[in-house]
């Protein structure tokens, strides 16, 4: 399987990078050589990278929490709500707003606005409006759509963001870095490595490169779901408490202080000065 990944992966053109004079020096422990001026990704680093990301978005997932897409330059919009779409969660694939995550409080105000608006019409209220104040408030829903609509649902922070190309979403990395969000992205050799906690390179202008990686990512977060069931049923799952007396019992074969420990009673330990029996006539 890893084979024919590896293979799917070069026909896309994702050891393609960028001119070696717009490359970023960090990022030559992932770049295989240079051909006429231009670099060559490492497809094995690439394909080590996307292996330790499928493994930390199963084990995020599988905790409860959700994962966010994000790609919003024109060669990754469609492959990246494909791939939320696939694994049923969310993306931001047309503009990353400022304070998306820093200031979710107020994204989520303007998404209650979006639901307001979207009343107005399912209704018919809209109809009564005035055409300047109708207009008005259908420019307001389509620019609230078109950036909110992929995060509509989700309603706590988010446990990982996956991003295409660091350089252009450096924003929403930001934001993760200082809510302490793990993050993974997908560079180019233009790109800087530190901006993310997980680096795929690859050549993010490759449009099947893209699918093809946000596939396996998406592939790894519906088998994280698969594996917060049994985890969600053991949580639930009472303990039944051992009783003292079973403590006791196990216990009654050691000490006699490590058995009245486990029953909560003390051991009263003979004194050395009084008789041995002190309540009765031991002469005959």
């Amino acid at each position: 399987m890893a084979n024919q990944l590896v293979r799917d992966l070069i026909n896309a053109g994702v050891h393609f990078g960028h001119g070696a004079s717009r490359w970023n020096p960090k990022m030559a422990p992932f770049i295989f050589a240079k051909r006429s001026n231009i670099h060559i990704i490492d497809v094995k680093q690439t394909l080590k990278s996307i292996l330790i990301a499928k493994k930390m978005l199963a084990e995020i997932v599988a905790t409860g929490k959700d994962v966010v897409f994000v790609g919003t330059k024109r060669q990754a919009q469609k492959a990246t709500e494909a791939a939320a779409a696939k694994c049923q969660m969310h993306y931001v694939s047309e503009r990353w707003l400022g304070g998306t995550l820093t200031n979710f409080r107020t994204i989520r105000s303007r998404l209650a606005r979006l639901e307001q608006i979207e009343a107005m019409i399912t209704s018919g209220a809209m109809e009564k409006e005035s055409k300047k104040h109708a207009s008005r408030l259908k420019r307001e829903y389509k620019k609230i759509k078109a950036n909110l609509e992929g995060i509509r649902k989700m309603g706590q922070m988010p446990g990982a963001i996956i991003v295409v190309d660091g350089r252009k979403e450096y924003i929403a990395l930001a934001e993760a870095k200082k809510l302490g969000i793990p993050t993974i992205g997908i560079l180019d050799t233009d790109s800087d490595p530190d901006a993310v906690d997980v680096v795929i390179p690859a050549n993010d202008d490759s449009i099947r490169a893209i699918g093809l990686i946000l596939n396996e990512l998406a592939d790894a977060v519906s088998i994280g779901k698969t594996m917060a069931v049994p985890q969600q049923e053991q949580a639930q799952r009472p303990r039944k408490p051992r009783s003292r007396s079973v403590l006791a019992r196990a216990d009654s074969h050691g000490k006699p202080e490590e058995a009245a420990e486990a029953t909560g009673q003390a051991v009263q330990q003979p004194d050395e000065a009084s008789p041995p029996s002190a309540g009765l006539d031991v002469t005959e």
